[in-house]
């Protein structure tokens, strides 16, 4: 009898826990799990101990330590984001390691450089689209933005939690070759991305239909234009979606044929060479009055050089170029290309740059950069190499409850990111999520902030490649410039343009 009781209670415990897991909105693994869940929490909270003697240590796993995504964690959180007892990295051995020089003495910072003010603001230090007199053009509000990732890819909770996370943090969020979906309408400005399949503005043949791109620019806050060349994820691959994927939704946004298989071709068909590109871009930007700009991962570089000679010309040119390294990877792709197509994103990044500087062009274009830079550190390297801006896609995922189950391809995120299964993506909750989307993205650029601080300039841009030492062996190390054979002048911006940034933050 009493056994029979105690069982009763513990089933009444259970019931009332499973009750309490279906209706809370603040952990997306519980709704889709009850009860089950909190083996995963469990778990977490001893990992470090299991970890440390067992399996690995909080810095081997990847692609994102157990380090890296506790500080995104916390950081989304509001929690305390400071780790105790000194690095667990080995700092006289590990090669590559980047070490950020700091300055004793730096002059007055301006006011608005204060580390400790979440809102301190951290604009663009060049007007996207300026230089080329865009009539469109504009100052971006923060260096920090969200990368391209697709409705169809990520569920429609995950979007919405990520645009009202930029609309909060006052950043940009960038579509994906997706197409615009209603999920990108919450407020915050967009980057609408258009691959090689034309996604929501289309013909039915597949190509490119001028008149259905300007009607989706001038539905929504759309801030610039973003051609896809390639991605880190698969570099120079064309997708596929399955036909039980096109749903009618997917269908309507995409305009593609309902429940039919929808191939990305890997190259565009609206331009076939460099020439022909810049006429792509000279129309869509003059149509729309937006800034163009193209997104690329980097393998050779005879397109660059031939881009940045005819740009050169000054009669034609991009708006920004987006580096993706090929350590991206948000979309699902063959092992093979994950490993081993497209350069990593600091080797990448700095070839690009240096055949622009090469020819004094880098003040009349705005450099973006993405591929795991939503760690500062990270940041900091980008930014000391060239870049006006980042972009984070893996990190605001995990901001928003990503777990790193490595479940992208499956459709069995079990946090209801990038699933389009109902069940899993109704455990996501757009508006507690959208809160932590915010508070990284704020956090982030509060970090680079206190980065810039510590190396004397005033804001991140500022950062030049020779304020960064990379570990080369026991004991060694070299300057940024000196591994990535920048001259002089290189990763900096020119004397008018620091001048203008150093104005806008002293207000």
């Amino acid at each position: 009898m009493h056994a029979r009781k105690i069982g009763a209670v513990a089933a009444t415990a259970v019931a009332v826990l499973a009750a309490r897991d279906l209706i809370q909105k603040r952990h997306a693994l519980l709704r889709n799990f009850p009860v089950i869940g909190h083996a995963r929490y469990l778990l977490e909270t001893i990992g470090p101990e299991l970890r440390q003697y067992i399996v690995t240590s909080n810095e081997e796993e990847r692609p994102f330590s157990r380090d890296q995504r506790t500080w995104i964690y916390a950081s989304a959180k509001e929690e305390n984001n400071y780790f105790g007892f000194g690095t667990e990295v080995d700092v006289e051995h590990v090669q590559g390691h980047a070490y950020l020089k700091q300055r004793t003495f730096a002059g007055a910072l301006p006011e608005a450089h204060d580390a400790h003010d979440p809102q301190a603001p951290l604009p663009s230090a060049k007007v996207l689209g300026g230089p080329r007199g865009r009539a469109k053009a504009f100052r971006p509000a923060s260096v920090v933005n969200i990368s391209a990732m697709s409705f169809g890819s990520l569920s429609g909770a995950a979007i919405t939690a990520l645009n009202k996370g930029a609309a909060l943090a006052g950043t940009m969020h960038n579509t994906g070759e997706g197409g615009l979906s209603p999920y990108h309408r919450n407020g915050g400005d967009l980057i609408l991305q258009i691959g090689t399949a034309y996604f929501g503005c289309r013909n039915e043949d597949g190509s490119f239909n001028l008149d259905k791109l300007k009607d989706v620019v001038a539905s929504a806050p759309v801030k610039a234009i973003e051609i896809k060349l390639s991605q880190g994820a698969k570099p120079g691959l064309g997708g596929m979606l399955p036909g039980a994927k096109v749903t009618e939704e997917i269908a309507a946004i995409r305009g593609i044929p309902v429940g039919k298989d929808c191939a990305s071709p890997s190259r565009h068909t609206a331009f076939s060479d460099v020439d022909s590109m810049l006429d792509f871009v000279e129309l869509l930007a003059t149509e729309t009055g937006l800034p163009v700009g193209v997104k690329s991962a980097v393998g050779e570089l005879g397109f660059w050089q031939e881009l940045a000679t005819l740009m050169a010309r000054g009669d034609r040119g991009v708006d920004f170029v987006t580096i993706d390294g090929g350590e991206g990877g948000t979309g699902a792709a063959p092992r093979m290309f994950a490993d081993s197509v497209a350069l990593p994103f600091r080797m990448g990044f700095s070839r690009v740059y240096g055949t622009f500087a090469e020819l004094g062009l880098t003040d009349d274009l705005t450099f973006i950069a993405s591929g795991k830079l939503g760690l500062p550190e990270n940041a900091a390297v980008a930014f000391a190499l060239g870049a006006d801006m980042i972009n984070v896609a893996r990190e605001a995922m995990l901001s928003i409850g990503c777990i790193q189950s490595q479940k992208c391809h499956t459709d069995k995120c079990p946090t209801g990111i990038a699933t389009q299964n109902p069940w899993l993506a109704r455990g996501l909750d757009p508006a507690s999520k959208s809160t932590r989307a915010a508070v990284y993205l704020r956090t982030l650029r509060r970090e680079l902030i206190k980065v810039s601080s510590a190396l004397g300039v005033a804001h991140p841009a500022l950062i030049t490649p020779n304020d960064i030492d990379i570990m080369n062996g026991d004991y060694e190390a070299r300057t940024l410039a000196d591994v990535y054979g920048y001259q002089d002048g290189w990763g900096e911006l020119g004397p008018q343009l620091a001048k203008e940034i150093k104005a806008l933050l002293a207000g």
